[in-house]
C-alpha cells in the first residue's frame, strides 16, 4: 500500500557551532520513510543525541516509530539514515509533511562498560559493574530480566564502579540487562544483554548423584552367581602344647 503523502520537504538542523546535520534525501519504501542524512563534526570522536520531528504537530514532539541512526550515541558520518514507520505513527495520513532532525552532543550521565558484562555472572554471587561517569547526581542501578526488576540499589554515588549482589533465586538466562537511572533527571541508560548462570553447573550437580547410584547398584546387585567360591584369608594356628 502506498503512503498518500503529496510532498516531503527537506530540513537542515544545526547542532552546534562546528557541527550540523544535513538531510540529503528522503525516499518512500513501502510504508516506511527513509531519511538519508550527513552528520558533520570537526571532532569525529563526539557522539550525538538525534531525534526526528515532523510538521504535523509543528515539530513539538519527536517521532516515536523511528529506527536506525537515531537516539543516543550517534557518531558523525556522511552516510547516516533513519527509517520512520509513518503508517504505524500516523495511520492513514494524507497531505504535505516536512521533516526535521534536531540534536545535541550526547554526554551520558554514565557510560557503561558493556565489555565487562560479556563473561556473565553467577546467581548467589556479586557482580562488579564499571562505567564512565558523566555527571554528579546520585543514581540507581537495577538488574532487569524480561522488563522486570530482579535486584537493585538506589541513591548510589556516580563514582564509576559498584558491586551488585545477584540473588540466588534469580533464574538463569541470557536476557539480563542493567538499568541505570539518574535520580534527579530520570534519564535512563541500559546495558547490553548478558547472562546469569547457575552457581554450580548442572552437570556437576548430577555427577555425584550418578556416582552414588552406581555404587548402590554394585553393592545391592542380584543374588550371587552359581558355581562360585568365596575364600577367606588364611589363618595361622599355634602349635599344640609340647609339640615341635
Amino acid at each position: 500500500m502506498k503512503i498518500p503523502i503529496l510532498l516531503v520537504l527537506l530540513a537542515l538542523c544545526h547542532v552546534g557551532i562546528a557541527q550540523n546535520v544535513t538531510i540529503n534525501k528522503i525516499e518512500l519504501a513501502g510504508e516506511k520513510v527513509i531519511v538519508h542524512y550527513a552528520l558533520q563534526d570537526s571532532n569525529p570522536g563526539n557522539e550525538y543525541q538525534l531525534k526526528l520531528y515532523s510538521s504535523r504537530d509543528n515539530y513539538m514532539s519527536p517521532l516515536a516509530k523511528v529506527t536506525g541512526d537515531v537516539g543516543d550515541e550517534v557518531k558523525p558520518g556522511s552516510s547516516r539514515r533513519m527509517e520512520w514507520k509513518i503508517r504505524d505513527e500516523f495511520g492513514g495520513y494524507k497531505g504535505k509533511i516536512a521533516l526535521e532532525i534536531r540534536g545535541k552532543v550526547f554526554v551520558p550521565f554514565v557510560k557503561l562498560n558493556n565489555s565487562g558484562l560479556l563473561k556473565g555472572f553467577k546467581r548467589g554471587k556479586s557482580m562488579d559493574i564499571g562505567w564512565k561517569a558523566g555527571g554528579t547526581n546520585p543514581i540507581s542501578i537495577d538488574l532487569i530480566k524480561d522488563g522486570q526488576r530482579v535486584a537493585g540499589e538506589s541513591n548510589l554515588a556516580n563514582s564509576g564502579s559498584h558491586t551488585l549482589f545477584v540473588p540466588s533465586t534469580a533464574k538463569a538466562g541470557k536476557d539480563y540487562r542493567l538499568k541505570v537511572t539518574d535520580s534527579r533527571t530520570s534519564d535512563v541508560v541500559y546495558s547490553s544483554n548478558f547472562a546469569i548462570k547457575p552457581k554450580v553447573p548442572m552437570l556437576l550437580k548430577l555427577l555425584p548423584i550418578l556416582a552414588v547410584g552406581g555404587v548402590a547398584a554394585t553393592l545391592g546387585g542380584g543374588s550371587k552367581p552359581e558355581n562360585t567360591t568365596t575364600t577367606s584369608p588364611a589363618i595361622v594356628l599355634p602349635p599344640p602344647p609340647g609339640g615341635e
